[in-house]
Parts: structure tokens; C-alpha cells; sequence
């Protein structure tokens, strides 16, 4: 081969080269950006695949509900329970954890609750009187989506935030009476695995520190439908809250009227409001779609 020969032989092979090399970096990073949406798709389905009436599944199970292999659904679920949305139970089934609830929470918050939530507020607390307040459970503290401060004048019974802070504000769970409903409701394993990391700080002069007590508190609360705070957040004021419900009939939000105890004492709080409280917690869920209307 001469010079010429040689010259040419490598300028098309470079050219051959480099045409492919173009060509295939938008052909992979297509099959990159299919195959990715194709993983993704799967990871929800799998999740889908999780209700009320199944909350445990093997890999068996979600291989034939999906029609893939036993072992790509092990290996999709085993992504999931790394990245805190599924976990292991003691059957080495898969169920979903507290990934998917503060997922969804987001996901609820984002989508309008205030919206739908806010008109509601206002009239419970122009007809107690007090501050009203709207939170979802956040990892293990309570997030308040809304509030609206009663107007009152020459009288402090209205109590901004149910004793601290306000619309946006992150509120401890256990001492709370908002989180003490949404704890309550939860399946047991999630409530478990929230409890435990929590640190129960006596922060009023009635906390709750005890986890004994607390487990107790909260199996009442969800047999009454109602939870309360009588100083455990914040001395010198109280508060009581029910749940609200969304379509599926699981609590995804409580509202809360709460008060000064120097105004209303909690018992008094209670024979007041339990009734317009519940009753604005019902209709609520209504909006929401809640098929229950007993709460």
C-alpha cells in the first residue's frame, strides 16, 4: 500500500469513525432515556399494585400481576426498599413504607388541599371563635397547610398556630392534637417505625414522654375520633382535632380548633366545638370524596 493508499484507507476509516460516533451518540442516548422511562413505568406499576385489600406481596405475586420475571420483580422491589418507598416484612413479602405517605403528602398538599380546605376554616373559626388549623403528617412531625385566626376583639381566645407558629410551621406529632390523629390512623408498622424516631421531650407542663402512654393515648384517639392537647405542646392552651378522610376513606389530613386555657378550659373546648369541629371535618372529606361521612 503506498502513501496515497494509506492516506486514504485512514482518512475514510476516521471519517467512518466519526460518522458513527455522531450517529450513535443521540441512537444510545435514546435507548438510554426509552429504557430509563421503561424502569420508571415498572417502579410505579409495582407500586401500584399495593392496596387496602393487598398491602403484603411476594415477588411471585408482583411477577405475575406485572407479567415479568420472578426475579426482575425482586430486583425492582429491592431498588424500592433502598430507596424508602417498600419494605420487607417478617414474611419476606414486600409492603409499601413511609416513602410512599410522605410522597403522597406532598403530592396532596401540592394538588390543593388549602384550596378546597381554606373556605371551610374560615367558617369553623367564625363559628368557634378560635384558631382553626388544617395539618398532614411530615415524616414525624405535623405540617400546618392552613390556618385561620378567629377575630377577636379585647379577647385572646383565638390562639395563633395551636400554640406555636403557623401556616408552614412543623409541630411535633406525639404532643400535638393534630398529630395524635394522624398517628392514630396509621397501620401499625408505620406508626411504629414514626414512634421510634421520635425523641419525647416534655416540652408542656403535660407532654406525653412515656412511649407506653403515647401507644395508649393514640389507640384512643382512634377509637373516638378525636385527639386532644391539654398543655403538651405549649403551657396555657389547648386544642382538640378529627380526622379528614379522602376518597379511599384513609386519613390524610385533621383539623384542629384550639384556644387559650385562661379562656376555655379544655373540657370546655371539647363541649363546645366536638361538634362543629367533626361536623366541618366531615364535610371536608365530602369534598375530598370521602365515601364515609361517619368519621
Amino acid at each position: 500500500m503506498n502513501g496515497d493508499e494509506q492516506g486514504r484507507g485512514e482518512g475514510d476509516s476516521d471519517g467512518r469513525g466519526k460518522g458513527n460516533s455522531n450517529q450513535a451518540g443521540p441512537a444510545r442516548s435514546s435507548r438510554e432515556e426509552a429504557r430509563y422511562s421503561r424502569v420508571l413505568e415498572r417502579g410505579l406499576l409495582l407500586l401500584a399494585c399495593f392496596t387496602g385489600e393487598r398491602p403484603e406481596l411476594g415477588a411471585s405475586e408482583l411477577a405475575q400481576m406485572l407479567g415479568i420475571g420472578r426475579s426482575t420483580a425482586h430486583r425492582f422491589a429491592r431498588a424500592l426498599v433502598e430507596l424508602g418507598y417498600l419494605q420487607r416484612t417478617a414474611s419476606r413479602k414486600y409492603r409499601l413504607s413511609l416513602g410512599v405517605l410522605d410522597l403522597g403528602m406532598a403530592a396532596f398538599s401540592a394538588i390543593g388541599l388549602r384550596e378546597h380546605a381554606h373556605p371551610h376554616l374560615r367558617e369553623l373559626a367564625r363559628r368557634s371563635g378560635l384558631t382553626v388549623a388544617l395539618g398532614v403528617l411530615d415524616g414525624p412531625q405535623v405540617l400546618v397547610v392552613d390556618e385561620v385566626r378567629a377575630k377577636r376583639k379585647g379577647r385572646k381566645g383565638a390562639l395563633r398556630g395551636g400554640g406555636a407558629g403557623g401556616c408552614g410551621t412543623h409541630l411535633p406529632a406525639y404532643c400535638t392534637s393534630l398529630g395524635k390523629v394522624l398517628l392514630a390512623h396509621l397501620p401499625s408498622d408505620w406508626q411504629d417505625e414514626l414512634i421510634s424516631e421520635m425523641k419525647l421531650l416534655a416540652l408542656g407542663p403535660k407532654t406525653i414522654w412515656s412511649v407506653r402512654e403515647l401507644r395508649a393515648e393514640l389507640q384512643d384517639v382512634r377509637a373516638h375520633a378525636l385527639g386532644s392537647d391539654d398543655e403538651e405542646l405549649l403551657a396555657g392552651t389547648c386544642a382538640i382535632a378529627a380526622p379528614v378522610r379522602d376518597e379511599s376513606g384513609d386519613v390524610v389530613a385533621a383539623l384542629s380548633v384550639a384556644a387559650h386555657r385562661g379562656v376555655l378550659e379544655l373540657d370546655e373546648l371539647v363541649k363546645r366545638n366536638v361538634a362543629p369541629l367533626t361536623d366541618t371535618a366531615q364535610r371536608l372529606s365530602a369534598r375530598l370524596g370521602s365515601p364515609d361521612a361517619s368519621l
